[in-house]
């Protein structure tokens, strides 16, 4: 029987100490794409939230974000330019302080690059199309620059190695570029990148091609390389479903040596509305000797047991950032001690950064948890 306490060894011989992993999640805490001390502290005091800690996604070309926060100055997080290993480093240090392994998310925003349209620049994404959502336009990437951006994220990849992470997470979630060439709502192209499934499935594919031929280059034999995927695009029309997604990650699999599969969720037992099984059951069969991981709305102890039932990895997103000890107090039998709630009183011991302190005070933003008062009334 798997418990949540088990060692978990990935295909390349990579192991990580727990079950529990930290997902992804924008701290805002970047200045000009660049980890700050703010940064640092904020994952330090998450050094032992997981068996693996990953990095909020980092863009990997410079037309790549900042993309849309909830910060005026657009602080996502960078891995471009050389210029950010060194603080990128002190942040991997960091994070592998207790023994965990340090992952970091690796992404190109395209459409979402809202800070370069801020900044009187062009944003870019696999087709021209005037999305009513967005306040600027987007142009079509050319076939020299969707072969620079696939260059690009093996130069990210090489970064990271010399920083010291363990790992990286190849974005294909949440609307991002990888996402946007596999769908039929962003990909109008009739070219190599778009058209059928099979076509609108190459860039994603020759991503990670070029991220694990980087790996196989410059890596150790244990570095984890995971893709994350959003398991279906249904909006007022539909990108993609499940029957199409797992396609793209049965491709992934067969053709590549991927340690991990994420499956993006907001709700880790969430099912499709045509069938009874949930997403982590249906595309099991497709990820081959990848391990599974899932999140979504883990915020107890007992959600953590029932979650385990369908993977074999379980991101507790939320829940470690109102408690950056909450994988801890789960194995050792302390679920009850959980911090499920964001207040005043418990704000320092939380170790937010000022970019989630301006989130979580706005009692008009709909994230969970956060406190019901203005920043204002708690800062002066």
């Amino acid at each position: 029987m798997k418990k949540l306490s088990d060692p978990v060894i990935f295909p390349n011989g990579a192991s990580i100490k727990n079950r529990f992993v930290q997902p992804p999640m924008l701290t805002n805490s970047g200045n000009q794409g660049e980890v700050t001390a703010d940064t640092i502290q904020y994952y330090g005091a998450r050094s032992d939230s997981a068996g693996m800690v990953t990095v909020e996604y980092a863009y990997v070309s410079e037309n790549g974000g900042p993309a849309m926060t909830w910060a005026p100055d657009h602080s996502q997080l960078a891995i471009f330019d050389d210029r950010f290993v060194p603080q990128l480093k002190k942040l991997a240090e960091a994070i592998k302080s207790h023994g965990n392994k340090a992952i970091i998310e690796i992404a190109h925003d395209g459409r979402q690059a809202s800070g370069l349209a801020d900044m009187g620049k062009s944003v870019y994404a696999p087709s021209e199309i005037d999305y009513s959502f967005l306040p600027y336009p987007v142009k079509e990437l050319n076939d020299e620059q969707i072969k620079a951006i696939i260059k690009d994220f093996g130069k990210a990849t090489k970064r990271a190695i010399d920083a010291g992470f363990d790992g990286v997470l190849i974005h294909g979630a949440n609307h991002y570029l990888l996402q946007q060439f596999f769908s039929t709502i962003s990909n109008k192209r009739d070219d190599h990148w778009g058209g059928s499934l099979e076509k609108r499935m190459n860039f994603p594919l020759a991503v990670v091609a070029e991220v694990l031929r980087v790996v196989k280059e410059s890596a150790p034999n244990d570095f984890i390389v995971g893709y994350r995927f959003s398991p279906e695009e249904i909006h007022d029309t539909i990108g993609y479903t499940w029957h199409e997604s797992t396609q793209l990650i049965k491709a992934l699999t067969d053709q590549f040596a991927i340690d991990y599969i994420d499956l993006s969720l907001p709700q880790y037992d969430q099912k499709p509305i045509d069938s009874n099984q949930t997403f982590a059951e249906i595309f099991k069969p497709f990820i081959g000797n990848a391990k599974l991981g899932i999140v979504g709305n883990i915020r107890t102890a007992s959600d953590a047991q029932d979650a385990l039932k369908y993977a074999d990895l379980l991101s507790v997103g939320r829940g470690s950032i109102a408690d950056p000890n909450f994988a801890r107090k789960v194995l050792e039998g302390h679920g009850d001690r959980i911090v499920d709630t964001i207040t005043k009183d418990n704000m320092a011991a939380a170790h937010l950064t000022a970019g989630l302190q301006t989130i979580f005070a706005d009692a008009g933003h709909d994230l969970i948890p956060h406190w019901p008062k203005k920043r204002s009334s708690l800062w002066n």
